[in-house]
């Protein structure tokens, strides 16, 4: 069902926050006569930050008015001409208001739709018998409850500001009456100088108007100072549902946000917009503000007419606690919302969005402020709360392009500054600790600004930091950088001080972040299995022998996982599971979601698998040796003995490989691999991937085409149509398979396992190279028919 009609038949507060999305910047109309168009568009493509991307919007912008004015000129009868007219001028008006700003457009447009799809989305009745229904179920509790706190606070502040205006009210009649008493008071002095005839024929008359006046004024202070310290009290539990009210939006909701963001930095779902959570916000400062307007009323009252008693030490109380309230907003939700690169490489530009969720509430954007990015050290990070100066900080890092002034966006009420074009120039490194190495230090963005509110009545100094960065030269560093940046928000406690992370942790919130990081860069909802991350327990404590549900208990040090190098490798276990990651994304990616590749699976297993398996049957495994390596495992006959079955082990390829040849071609050229293990043909499998046979030349030559042998187990294939010309050709376009090397076995004895086999993972890079000289000047021929 389209969203539209779906958002027509919301109700209540939902109904009232989307008709609150419509206005001059956007009618309503348009959206209801050009629902189907505008749900049609990919306004999701269009990148905001980047300004080449304004021809879009501003085709997108034609598109609109062109679809409005065609509308509008299909209307007929009475009602139709009246509609005309509305639709051709609102057409007028989009084109007026957005031309030269086509972005803004787009910007109001999807922010328009997200609240709908938001709103609908919170309004469906879920099944709670599903998880995902539950948690819905939950946020509308959440929500419903927060909403309604607002609606006390708004029957609290409306009640307080009936009261302020009677005491205002009773106070302005006491003056009165207290002025009338001095009146008296001044026409009794005067009596003095008339006759003692005239004085007491008015004296008494004039001491009983003054008794009477003096007795009412008496009560009347009474009463006054009731009512003020009535609205005292009023004020203090406004006062205290607010910070209870905001408690719950800051600490609760806006830092589980913050710990969303971070999470997707590992590859976790998208932290959500910050619509609902900038609502909140200027609520509260919309509340917050009112009652402290109604403070200074009462305490200007107060300091009009001084009546003894402990109010004054009352509202001193609360123009405090309410000032404590609002700082703590203000600063609060200065925040980030498009984080810098967790890896940063110096001298390559980066981006960066910060934004202040009540700037457009208070009208900060009548005086734009400016925000400056600052790179400070983990240290200078720890001190953070206590830095008054940010410029004490130079030294560190210098950051091109790194002042900003806030943009307000009028069709989504956004205060936010873009830096679109920073980029890290330098960075002063502190000395290490003991193993520590430079992708393993971290620093952070200081993002500042300084601005007033209330005709400078309060003025605010706002900072707030990135998540970590770790600052890198040289790509080769990236591959550490990211297991950096990958403990540390995946283990990250909030509030906590920057920038400590557990040195270790279980092993099963070690899998649930791989788990994350792998579905994100291989861009798959296929993730890892639980036999998946058994065979990587295995592989990160080095051992084979323990059960698997031990593993569950067992912690995994930093140490361990991007430190110290595996047993027998050169690499640790985080720059072996990149690897995987890696090649996976940029080649086997089809095939991972297709489950044609086991991949966590070593050598003995798959032997195991295989053995009870037909000849032919193959299966693909990541390489235990190699960063980002795979291979192929099949079970054939053994040559040396005849009647006997072993499993082969095909030299691993490389992302260079791939880039020769895919890996489907590479099975399709090999014709002793017959089932995708268990029993799938490998043609079922893999045909769908592989590339078209190359047409004659039309100058009347045939081109030669790469295809991949295993001189071993190559076969005559009887139909020249489907055996085209090729060279010979490995695993590597470095290390590939000479005619007598190509596969293993056969091989000397003193290179076989005790299962027979030639263990691959045991050779030294020395023999490999051997391997290439041996095999060059056979890889040179070509073998082909001249037309």
């Amino acid at each position: 069902m389209a969203v539209w009609i779906q958002a027509q038949q919301l109700q209540g507060d939902a109904l009232h926050q989307m008709q609150s999305l419509y206005g001059q910047h956007f009618p309503i109309e348009v959206r209801h006569y050009l629902s189907q168009w505008l749900e049609s568009q990919l306004w999701d493509v269009i990148d905001l930050e980047n300004p080449q991307e304004e021809f879009k919007a501003k085709r997108l912008l034609d598109s609109l008015i062109q679809e409005l004015q065609n509308k509008a000129e299909h209307q007929v009868g009475e009602d139709g001409f009246l509609l005309k007219i509305k639709l051709g001028h609102y057409a007028s008006q989009l084109k007026s208001t957005y031309d030269r700003c086509p972005l803004e457009l787009v910007r109001c447009i999807k922010h328009i739709l997200y609240t709908e799809q938001r709103l609908v989305r919170e309004a469906s009745n879920v099944s709670m018998n599903s998880p995902v229904g539950g948690m819905m179920d939950s946020m509308s509790q959440k929500y419903q409850q927060i909403n309604q706190v607002f609606e006390e606070l708004r029957l609290l502040t409306q009640d307080t500001e009936n009261d302020l205006r009677k005491l205002q009210h009773n106070q302005e009649y006491f003056i009165i009456q207290y002025q009338e008493s001095l009146r008296i008071q001044a026409q009794l002095t005067s009596l003095a100088t008339l006759p003692p005839a005239d004085r007491q024929l008015r004296e008494p008359t004039l001491l009983s108007k003054r008794a009477t006046v003096e007795a009412w004024l008496t009560r009347e202070a009474n009463t006054l100072q009731k009512y003020r310290l009535d609205l005292a009290e009023k004020h203090q539990k406004s006062l205290q549902l607010l910070r209870k009210q905001q408690t719950i939006i800051l600490d609760d909701e806006l830092i589980h946000w913050k710990r969303r963001q971070q999470l997707a930095g590992n590859g976790g779902p998208p932290e959500g917009g910050l619509d609902i959570l900038q609502s909140w916000c200027e609520k509260l400062a919309e509340t917050i503000w009112q009652n402290r307007q109604q403070i200074r009323r009462a305490e200007h009252l107060r300091q009009q007419l001084p009546i003894p008693g402990p109010i004054e030490e009352l509202l001193n109380d609360l123009n405090s606690t309410i000032t404590d309230i609002i700082s703590a907003l203000v600063t609060s939700t200065f925040i980030i919302e498009k984080q810098p690169p967790q890896v940063l490489k110096t001298q390559t530009k980066f981006v960066a969005t910060v934004r202040l969720l009540v700037g457009g509430k208070l009208n900060v954007h009548m005086n734009p402020p400016q925000v400056k990015a600052t790179i400070i050290s983990e240290q200078q990070a720890k001190a953070f709360p206590l830095i008054t100066d940010i410029y004490c900080l130079s030294g560190i890092g210098e950051i091109l392009n790194n002042n900003c002034v806030m943009e307000y966006h009028q069709a989504t009420g956004t205060l936010s500054a873009n830096f679109r074009n920073m980029s890290l120039k330098r960075i002063k490194r502190s000395d290490r600790r003991g193993a520590e190495s430079v992708t393993e230090e971290k620093f952070t963005i200081l993002f500042e600004s300084q601005f007033s509110v209330g005709g400078n009545e309060l003025v605010f100094q706002v900072k707030t930091l990135s998540l970590p960065v770790v600052v890198i030269v040289h790509g080769s560093q990236d591959n550490n950088a990211t297991a950096t940046v990958l403990w540390d928000n995946a283990f990250a406690e909030p509030g906590r001080v920057p920038f400590i992370v557990p040195d270790k942790v279980l092993w099963p919130q070690l899998c649930e972040a791989l788990n994350m990081k792998y579905k994100a860069e291989v861009q798959s909802n296929r993730g890892l299995s639980e036999e998946n991350l058994v065979f990587l327990a295995q592989k990160a404590f080095s051992s084979s022998s323990i059960n698997p549900d031990d593993y569950r208990g067992m912690t995994m040090t930093w140490s361990q996982f991007n430190r110290e190098s595996l047993p027998g490798r050169n690499f640790t276990f985080w720059q072996w599971f990149d690897g995987v990651m890696e090649l996976t994304k940029k080649h086997l990616k089809p095939h991972w979601n297709d489950g044609a590749i086991l991949g966590f699976v070593n050598k003995q297993q798959a032997q195991d698998m295989l053995m009870s398996k037909p000849n032919g049957t193959f299966l693909l495994r990541f390489s235990d040796s190699e960063i980002g390596g795979i291979t192929i495992a099949w079970v054939a006959e053994n040559p040396n003995k005849p009647g006997e079955r072993m499993v082969w082990n095909l030299m691993p390829y490389t992302a260079k490989d791939f880039s020769i040849r895919s890996l489907a071609d590479r099975i399709s050229d090999l014709n002793h691999l017959l089932f995708l293990y268990p029993d799938r043909p490998k043609d079922e499998v893999f045909s769908k991937y592989y590339t078209p046979p190359l047409s004659k030349a039309v100058d009347g030559y045939v081109k030669p085409q790469i295809k991949q042998v295993v001189p071993e187990f190559t076969t005559t294939n009887p139909d020249p149509a489907a055996n085209p010309t090729y060279m010979d050709h490995g695993a590597s376009p470095v290390v590939s398979h000479p005619p007598n090397y190509g596969i293993y076995p056969p091989m000397s004895d003193s290179m076989l396992d005790a299962d027979g086999d030639f263990d691959l993972d045991d050779t030294m890079d020395v023999a490999r190279h051997v391997e290439e000289l041996l095999r060059r000047p056979m890889e040179s021929q070509w073998s082909g028919q001249q037309s």
